[in-house]
């Protein structure tokens, strides 16, 4: 069992990540796929650019994430209004309602996961992790 904070950490955030992609399993999303369609649902249209930029990968391993989302229809590319060089990568209608689903699922999993701890206890994890992350 670690015994400091930080291997603490990494294992929680571990777990969450196993435990969240057993989530997108059956949605057939991978955990770097299901970020980006929940980055790019937060927007009307956003470039590759920034998706690899939120998502601190390389440019090329975006285009392959939204290459795999573009061909299960759950975002489309479209030309940018204000760049005609430019594109921007929208969630389609599927797209949201997998997000939906994305979403409901993952909240349902970090309910269960941190169901565990008391209403005080869960408090005060926030707050923790909100001063360390200012």
């Amino acid at each position: 069992m670690p015994d400091n904070e930080s291997d603490l950490l990494m294992q929680v955030a571990r777990t969450l990540r196993r435990r969240w992609s057993a989530v997108y399993a059956p949605m057939g999303l991978t955990p770097h796929q299901a970020r980006a369609l929940r980055v790019t649902g937060e927007h009307d249209g956003l470039r590759l650019s920034a998706i690899a930029d939120a998502l601190r990968i390389s440019a090329r391993s975006a285009t392959e994430v939204v290459d795999a989302l573009e061909n299960a229809d759950l975002v489309t590319r479209r030309p940018d209004p204000t760049d005609r060089r430019a594109i921007l990568v929208a969630v389609t209608a599927l797209g949201e309602q997998t997000l939906a689903s994305l979403t409901a699922a993952r909240t349902k999993d970090a309910d269960d996961f941190f169901g565990r701890l008391t209403d005080n206890e869960r408090a005060s994890l926030r707050d923790i992790l909100g001063k360390l992350v200012r």
